[in-house]
């Protein structure tokens, strides 16, 4: 089997293809043209893929890679994934997380409609909650640029889907995170300062909205049910989340004593971390994933903060050794 994942750089992309590595598969990663090349997360098996260079903002270039590749199944993982640039950049984010996705399946349906192909979705597209738990019959009401983007990429694969007789499930993702989470994630920001003030390398950490609840689980959980969407005979739509929800401040918390340390005494607000439109409340209701899917996450809440705390602490352990 080969599969192509964009955004294979990624957190998501990273496990995905360690995952399907062990399947058997012959994997493809598509990287956008760099003068540097930022293959940190993939370096233990960079030897064991094959990396192309194409673009989500250049159709030909997508049009010439799936027919190049020929792959059975492709994961649309790329994407600009941080909220925030989302306000300062929307139109560059919309391009990348919605035309973006119309342009890759544009390329399928042209060279291979027998393609299996699977969208990121992201539960932020609920945004301002219509109802508690989330499910795939939820309404969307996005809550930020990136939210909005999020939506066409969401109903765009729906929508190619019904029109071409495409197998393009969309799986809508709640929080994830991991040790490879990049450090402009509210989640790896907690983790690594409460590993550099443990270390004594820092004094305090700042925060936005610290009452903002999220579903959170591990992202190497989550791409194995990327790949169960794909085995499945007919495309669908799928939640996929923990059923669990925690506050930034419970994050906080277990992340400080995971490192030994009271978090009140270096946790501050700054209200210039705040969102122009907050998002207060995402859970998964993740029932019909696991019961069409047989999904379960493995890693709890707990475990995950822990895990990403020791990390941390030995990456800048390692460093300082290091210099």
């Amino acid at each position: 089997m080969r599969a192509l994942i964009t955004g294979i750089t990624g957190q998501d992309g990273s496990y995905l293809a360690e995952f399907l590595l062990s399947k058997g598969y012959e994997v493809y990663g598509m990287v956008r043209r760099s003068s540097t090349e930022k293959f940190e997360r993939i370096q233990a098996i960079r030897d064991r893929i094959r990396i192309v260079q194409a673009d989500l903002l250049d159709q030909l270039s997508l049009i010439h890679m799936i027919e190049e590749i020929r792959p059975e199944e492709v994961y649309n993982l790329a994407a600009q994934s941080f909220v925030p640039t989302s306000w300062v950049q929307p139109v560059l984010t919309a391009e990348f997380d919605a035309i973006g996705v119309c342009r890759i399946l544009e390329a399928i349906r042209l060279v291979d409609k027998k393609t299996r192909f699977y969208q990121a979705s992201s539960s932020e597209m609920f945004g301002h909650a219509q109802e508690t738990p989330q499910s795939e019959k939820t309404p969307f009401y996005p809550r930020s640029p990136y939210g909005v983007a999020k939506v066409y990429g969401h109903w765009i694969t729906v929508n190619y889907r019904e029109s071409y007789g495409l197998h393009a499930s969309s799986g809508i993702l709640f929080n994830h995170e991991s040790p490879r989470r990049g450090l402009e994630f509210v989640t790896r920001k907690v983790t690594h300062a409460a590993a550099r003030i443990k270390l004594g390398l820092a004094q305090d950490l700042f925060l936005g909205n610290l009452e903002a609840r999220r579903d959170w689980g591990f992202a190497g959980d989550f791409v194995q049910a990327m790949w169960l969407m794909l085995q499945q005979e007919k495309a669908d739509n799928y939640v996929i989340g923990t059923g669990e929800s925690h506050s930034v401040k419970e994050w906080v918390e277990a992340a400080f004593t995971a490192a030994d340390l009271d978090w009140k005494k270096y946790v501050q607000t700054d209200p210039n971390l705040l969102r122009p439109a907050e998002v207060d409340h995402l859970v998964a209701d993740s029932s019909y994933a696991r019961k069409k899917l047989g999904w379960q996450p493995q890693v709890n809440f707990q475990k995950l903060v822990r895990m990403m705390v020791e990390a941390d602490l030995e990456r800048l352990r390692t460093k300082s050794t290091l210099t």
